[in-house]
């Protein structure tokens, strides 16, 4: 009888529903073709996949940035003429060149040690003129090369490099979750939506039939007071009957556009669109271990991993405040040949090696106590993470309880409403005969109607609560009890990718 009801209620809420939009694009949807065109249209989702592609070129950058980078300076024009005073010979002169030439540069840096190896080639032509007080003259005109191979070396600090590298990854792997996250948010906000354009689409559906019976009833006691077979009071309350339906279902057609909506919203789809759900609600229970759901959520859930992800930002934190007014150095060390000639061919005839060593160190002495007062702050922080995040753990727990003992109750009364439907509709199909036959009133059989008409409605709410709780529980507990597989949401979305 039910499923009977339910493909009724289908097939009328079609039909009805592509006479009230005749003429205009029809966008009939199952629930599975919602969550795929949400896929691609939520405005949530969208946002999210972006963020997601934001993170991503970030990550491929920093890589990049790992690599040998090559780099070509060039100064095609050096031109100048000025007057300086020569200290070694006590003397004034005016000295001027010209110069022409470029530095080719390869940098690599060492993830490992976070320093960088450079080669550096440097070369410069330079026609040069000096006039002293006395008009004395001289010049060059020369060229010159210097290649020199470099190693700058941080010492005594963190690895700069690779914790820029580490906290791009889990930006990457977070913005990854959080796309995952928004995708079962979405599918469970979808799912709801959706149930409630079916919901509203069912009581519209119960509403006309409510119509048609108060419409029969009006026919039939106007037949009966014009053959002074009843009295004119029950004509009037047989039109107040129509006209309340009448009323409803307008309401329920006005609730079902405000539902569509919503729907198109959520879906990404044009407002002026008409969508239609179809689908058929079955329920088959399905026994749920309470004890596994909860260890699978407690071991899956991707909101811990986050809280996993932000310990580690914190330790990231903690170095940097360690490395305030810190002990470190920096050396440099480079090997090279400077050659010059005024023949290009010459330049090395007679080479100068040109090598190079730089130590340096930074030694704080009093800083007020700033860095210790720092660490401990971020002492603070830590344990406070470390706190919210077992909170999060026993509300994980505690939401996946709440979500079984509801499920349970779902189970109880689809199986009171279900019977309250079948006892409804042979009340009202007994007081309908002692209707017509003049033994109740009008006042009276509308009762026996609103009532069976409350139950209808209350039996689709109860199916429907059942499914959304379901889903709710998979996404809770992340577990799928109906195949009884794990989900994995990581996976699932590369799949998709």
């Amino acid at each position: 009888m039910n499923r009977k009801f339910l493909y009724k209620v289908l097939a009328i809420g079609i039909f009805l529903a592509g006479i009230s939009f005749e003429g205009k694009s029809q966008l009939m949807l199952t629930i599975d073709e919602a969550l795929n065109l949400a896929e691609q249209q939520n405005p949530s989702l969208r946002d999210s996949r972006m963020e997601l592609e934001r993170y991503q070129q970030n990550l491929i950058a920093q890589r990049a940035s790992l690599k040998s980078r090559f780099s070509l300076n060039l100064n095609p024009v050096n031109y100048q003429r000025n007057r300086q005073f020569e200290t070694r010979l006590s003397q004034w002169y005016t000295n001027e060149s010209f110069s022409t030439g470029g530095t080719f540069q390869v940098d690599q840096p060492i993830l490992l040690t976070d320093g960088v190896i450079s080669l550096v080639n440097s070369f410069e032509w330079r026609d040069s003129k000096s006039t002293n007080t006395e008009g004395l003259e001289t010049s060059n005109r020369a060229f010159q090369n210097y290649l020199y191979l470099q190693l700058s070396q941080p010492i005594f600090t963190y690895n700069t490099r690779k914790m820029a590298l580490k906290e791009i990854e889990l930006s990457y792997e977070n913005a990854h979750i959080n796309y995952a996250l928004e995708r079962l948010r979405a599918e469970l906000s979808i799912t709801r939506q959706f149930y409630s354009v079916y919901s509203a689409q069912s009581n519209l559906e119960i509403s006309r039939d409510e119509l048609e019976n108060a419409q029969q009833s009006y026919d039939h006691i106007k037949n009966k007071v014009e053959a002074d077979l009843s009295a004119r009071d029950e004509l009037f309350q047989a039109d107040l009957n129509l006209a309340t339906a009448k009323s409803n279902v307008e309401s329920q057609i006005t609730t079902l556009e405000n539902e569509r909506d919503q729907l198109k919203k959520i879906l990404g789809v044009p407002l002026h669109e008409n969508v239609i759900v179809v689908t058929e609600v079955t329920i088959h229970p399905v026994d749920i271990n309470l004890d596994q759901a909860i260890q699978n959520g407690l071991a899956s859930r991707l909101e811990l991993r986050q809280r996993e992800m932000e310990s580690e930002r914190l330790d990231f934190d903690m170095i940097r405040t360690k490395a305030d007014n810190e002990f470190k150095g920096d050396i440099r060390l480079s090997i090279g040949l400077t050659g010059d000639n005024p023949a290009f061919k010459n330049i090395y005839d007679n080479p100068t090696q040109s090598p190079r060593v730089s130590v340096s160190f930074s030694v704080p002495i009093f800083d007020w106590g700033e860095k210790k007062a720092r660490i401990k702050a971020q002492k603070i922080a830590q344990q406070i993470h470390q706190y919210q995040t077992q909170d999060q753990e026993i509300d994980i727990e505690l939401e996946i309880r709440q979500a079984w003992r509801q499920l349970e109750n779902y189970r109880t009364q689809i199986g009171i409403a279900e019977q309250n439907v079948e006892n409804a509709q042979l009340t009202y199909d007994l007081n309908l005969t002692r209707y017509r036959e003049g033994d109740i009133t009008g006042m009276e059989m509308n009762q026996f109607q609103t009532q069976l008409s409350n139950k209808k409605i209350s039996y689709t709410q109860a199916l429907i609560n059942y499914k959304v709780q379901l889903l709710n529980m998979k996404i809770l507990s992340l577990y799928d009890f109906e195949k009884r597989s794990p989900i994995v949401p990581l996976n699932d979305l590369n799949e998709n990718k």
